[in-house]
């Protein structure tokens, strides 16, 4: 497990109850920031939005070698979980009133790139 970002304020600021870790839809050049460690989730936050989970104001940097189709540096990027595990965080997040944290950001053995969340306090 190689991790690129942490978010280590998050770990001051809230206490965590729960890690999930979850897949994040990305393009091309986005993984290619990501593989330079051209990312930082200190102020970002996941978000509910129909039934789906999604990453608000992560900071992916722009990819110098990449032409026309370059990405957007904050855009929402959907988070890849399994269904069942959606309805348990939304329905945890709107029972109680808990946010959704991500704490870093790893490629793993097989070379994906996957984001750790926590439900926060």
């Amino acid at each position: 497990m190689t991790i690129v970002a942490q978010n280590r304020k998050a770990r001051y600021n809230f206490s965590f109850l729960e890690l999930f870790e979850s897949g994040i839809e990305l393009k091309g050049s986005e993984v290619k920031s990501l593989r330079n460690g051209r990312v930082n989730i200190s102020e970002s936050y996941a978000r509910e939005e129909g039934n789906e989970l999604f990453l608000i104001n992560s900071h992916f940097s722009k990819y110098s070698n990449s032409s026309y189709l370059n990405h957007e540096e904050t855009r929402p990027r959907k988070l890849l979980l399994k269904r069942r595990e959606i309805r348990k965080i939304i329905g945890k997040l709107n029972k109680e009133s808990l946010t959704l944290v991500p704490t870093k950001i790893f490629f793993n053995k097989k070379g994906f790139a996957k984001i750790e969340i926590a439900l926060a306090k």
